[in-house]
């Protein structure tokens, strides 16, 4: 008899939920700043990626609710249809401009960036070469492609160049500072690798652009390399920009080519110009203000810091999201649970998120936090039992 499809899915989650693996959605009633209400709660967050506490912004909500007013909500229909208005095009023009690019392309997320993207350049036995650590996004959009996918072990620009042999043509990807570790690629490292074989060089910046760089241009520019080591740069505007959505950068010729080959940009919803236009303001608000970047480097600092004097056992990370390894997964979950207890939200991490054994606290910082929020926080820390918070792995 065939398997019922829906069964299957009933006791794959089932085994997920006994190995306290099991994902649950939380509704966040309202936003403050950095705290949020969750029921009858008002809990302190440390866990968003709104790394220069931009979500909220006036000047943002002003921008949106002006475009809302003229233009109304949706932008009714595909990029290529009648979907791309004055807003996106600013947009991708501001966006070319701050990364150093000739073009700039929207996409719905990041997600759908990356899957355009490698849909678009990689064919079936194509090359490519990923760190183990990238997002789940361009290891997926490498295997819907056809090609042939190598992973090297994280941030070992040598072990990817012993994968990056033959004749075939080839794409080494790398998120530029990785989203669970919260540390950075070799980009120069890499750049050079590329350079040598005759690969192309494609970064997620998606948790380096606004936080890192000059004028946050981000990781990219933070290693000094330019369009020409790395041609395929995407980043999103969901973290450290606050907002929604994502883009790719790169040489006029990459654009248009995205422009007719890349399905996840072709065939959907162009994002509402409204949100374009908030967009458009964080940008400017990203560049201008250089003290958010430095209050933010400030509080990572004070936190780690206060980590070290507590023993904590913090991954290597400079960046503002802050690893705090556990180890199993109950750890974890008991860990959030007596930080929740105390008013601050903080959120585990557990497989397949992250591999085996290497369950944490994700704590992220921002530049909407104060140094009492990180005391309070490092207060919590210290209280958890020892077995919650000193379990290096």
């Amino acid at each position: 008899m065939r398997p019922d499809l829906l069964q299957r899915l009933v006791v794959q989650t089932s085994e997920r939920a006994q190995a306290d693996l099991l994902r649950r959605a939380r509704t966040v009633d309202h936003a403050e700043g950095p705290s949020l209400e969750i029921g009858e709660r008002r809990l302190l967050a440390f866990c968003s990626n709104d790394y220069l506490g931009l979500a909220q912004h006036p000047q943002l909500i002003a921008a949106f609710k002006r475009v809302a007013d003229d233009e109304g909500v949706g932008s009714t229909a595909a990029h290529l249809v009648c979907g791309h208005r004055r807003e996106h095009a600013m947009l991708e023009e501001a966006l070319a401009d701050w990364t150093g690019r000739e073009r700039a392309l929207l996409f719905s997320t990041g997600y759908m960036a990356n899957l355009g993207v490698m849909q678009a350049l990689l064919g079936r036995g194509d090359l490519c070469v990923q760190d183990k650590l990238n997002h789940a996004c361009l290891l997926d959009g490498a295997t819907l492609a056809g090609a042939v996918l190598r992973r090297y072990p994280h941030g070992d620009a040598a072990a990817a160049a012993r994968q990056l042999t033959g004749d075939a043509p080839a794409l080494l990807a790398t998120d530029g500072v990785f989203s669970m570790d919260g540390d950075r690629a070799p980009l120069r490292e890499l750049a050079a690798l590329c350079g040598r074989e005759n690969a192309t060089l494609m970064v997620d910046d998606a948790h380096g652009l606004g936080v890192l760089g000059p004028e946050g241009a981000g990781s990219v520019a933070e290693a000094g390399l330019g369009p020409r080591e790395v041609p395929v740069l995407m980043a999103t505007l969901g973290k450290a920009l606050g907002n929604h959505g994502a883009f790719v950068a790169g040489s006029a010729a990459l654009i248009v080519g995205l422009t007719q080959f890349a399905r996840t940009c072709v065939y959907t919803t162009a994002m509402p110009p409204a949100v374009a236009a908030a967009a458009l303001a964080a940008v400017r608000l990203a560049r201008e203000d250089n003290w958010r970047r430095e209050k933010l480097v400030a509080l990572v600092m004070r936190f780690r810091t206060g980590a070290a004097q507590l023993g904590l056992p913090l991954a290597t990370s400079d960046t503002p999201i802050q690893p705090l390894l556990l180890g199993d997964a109950a750890s974890a979950l008991a860990a959030a649970q007596a930080l929740e207890a105390r008013g601050l939200l903080v959120t585990a991490i557990r497989p397949p998120t992250v591999p085996a054994g290497q369950a944490r606290l994700r704590i992220t910082l921002s530049a909407a936090h104060e140094e009492e929020h990180v005391d309070r926080l490092l207060e919590a820390l210290a209280a958890l039992p020892r077995g919650e918070s000193a379990a290096p792995v």
